[in-house]
């Protein structure tokens, strides 16, 4: 369980105090939305705190993002079945199985079995990704809109990029949070237009936290650059 090495610049107690402040306000939203003394969807209440955690963790690249991103999806599951959004809903599902991988191989997924490091994509698993998302959003547009759901080609559209985005991020690999980004801004009026104010907030939220994420794994990749480099003139050092 690792974090990025940035969260240290602050001091340990101002650490302790900013995620004892988080986890109170998630506690006190919670509370007031399953007792309804706010005018929430107690589900969502659920899915909103379990996902503002669940990408701020993987921002971090803390281990725990991934079984809070499972509880994260199980709660919009119902909210998106209310709202007729369709392949949001059956999105969830997906997340959940590329999560469980997500999960393994951010433990086991790197050199001899070890956790796995920051990357970048390879040119040929981004061609492939491009080349699939294209018939795979045409595909899910007329299947949505034979189901008539609400908004069929912005929805598959969002449900392809996320996809990728999730394997990317599964991989961590850097791109993850420039494909949630982009998908981030297509959700924020999506859901506004549902009437879901409280996901788009989440929605911004996560947008913001997607490009922490993007600044935070470029200095951790510099930082892995910079030691292997170290460790190679080291090695011819002591060859000479």
């Amino acid at each position: 369980m690792t974090e990025s090495q940035t969260s240290h610049r602050l001091p340990p107690r101002v650490i302790t105090l900013i995620y004892g402040a988080a986890v109170l306000g998630s506690a006190l939203l919670l509370i007031a939305a399953w007792t309804q003394h706010l005018p929430l969807n107690r589900m969502e209440a659920v899915g909103f705190v379990a996902g503002a955690w669940c990408v701020w963790l993987a921002v971090k690249q803390n281990i725990w993002n991934w079984p809070i991103g499972i509880a994260n999806n199980i709660a919009y599951i119902v909210v998106f079945w209310h709202a007729r959004l369709y392949a949001d809903m059956s999105l969830q599902g997906i997340y959940i199985a590329i999560s469980l991988y997500g999960w393994y191989s951010w433990l086991f997924g790197g050199v001899q079995r070890h956790s796995l490091r920051v990357a970048q994509v390879t040119m040929p698993v981004a061609a492939a990704l491009a080349a699939v998302s294209v018939p795979a959003t045409w595909g899910l547009t007329l299947y949505l809109r034979s189901v008539h759901d609400a908004a069929p080609f912005l929805d598959a559209l969002t449900t392809v990029m996320s996809l990728c985005a999730q394997y990317l991020l599964a991989r961590k690999q850097i791109e993850n949070w420039y494909v949630w980004i982009a998908a981030d801004v297509i959700y924020l009026w999506l859901y506004t237009a549902r009437g879901l104010y409280l996901t788009t907030l989440l929605y911004f939220i996560f947008m913001l936290m997607c490009v922490a994420g993007a600044k935070e794994w470029r200095g951790e990749l510099k930082r892995q650059e910079a030691a292997a480099a170290a460790g190679s003139l080291r090695s011819v050092g002591r060859t000479a």
